[in-house]
């Protein structure tokens, strides 16, 4: 299921949430501007978060930009491929901005960060010997689904559902979306125990983000609020 739109209005502009959005947004234009493959695969080394650097704390070659233990924030806007942004987004944008209005702006902002860390742990507990880079947003976005179905679950979901030659487009609980999608992660998550690290989804950042945002939503978010009645 893609989500396109949700029934919760906000009532003040998501200011924190743009803001990550437009700092992913410029992090991709600046990896579409490098010269060749390798020049990128280079830049995913050196700002993506490597588990053996974390768990050996040492610097591999190519140096990072940054030490170490700090490349699990600069990986958080680091993103491979179009579709691989322009989903994170999407997600971000939707259910970013109703948890940003029950946070507060600064909460919010302090809230993305610590789930992405957690996320970046969980991924490293998994494979701590790995010296494949791990990037992009989705840890964080997890920990904002998490909130998400936490203060909203009965908000409806716009989604777009991609079956065969058909696109339907209908309405379906947050907690389905979001409960459906966890419940994805998890298995393919356990599938992947095991298997050799290489490229690919890092399902156990997914598991660790949402947790985390479901765990740490009582201690962030300012008020609840009930979603509007669905109007067709």
């Amino acid at each position: 299921m893609i989500p396109l739109y949700d029934n919760l209005p906000t009532r003040r502009f998501p200011v924190m949430t743009v803001a990550i959005i437009a700092l992913n947004v410029l992090v991709f234009i600046y990896e579409l501007s490098l010269p060749s493959e390798r020049a990128l695969s280079r830049f995913f080394f050196q700002a993506g978060f490597v588990p053996f650097e974390l768990t050996h704390l040492v610097d591999i070659r190519p140096r990072d930009i940054v030490p170490p233990p700090l490349t699990i924030f600069t990986a958080m806007f680091i993103h491979g491929g179009w579709l691989h942004i322009g989903f994170n987004m999407l997600f971000l944008w939707i259910f970013g901005n109703n948890v940003e209005d029950a946070m507060g702006r600064l909460r919010f902002l302090v809230f993305y960060f610590v789930c992405g860390v957690i996320a970046a742990i969980a991924q490293t507990a998994s494979a701590p010997g790995s010296t494949v880079p791990e990037i992009g947003a989705s840890g964080a976005i997890a920990g904002v689904l998490g909130a998400y179905i936490v203060l909203f679950p009965r908000a409806r979901v716009l989604a777009l559902l991609p079956l065969l030659f058909f696109f339907p487009i209908v309405y379906v609980p947050a907690w389905l979306m979001i409960g459906l999608w966890f419940l994805l992660q998890l298995a393919s998550g356990t599938l992947s125990l095991g298997a050799p690290a290489s490229g690919g989804v890092a399902y156990f950042a997914h598991i660790g983000g949402f947790l985390a945002g479901v765990v740490l939503v009582p201690l962030f978010a300012r008020r609840r609020r009930r979603a509007p009645p669905l109007v067709f």
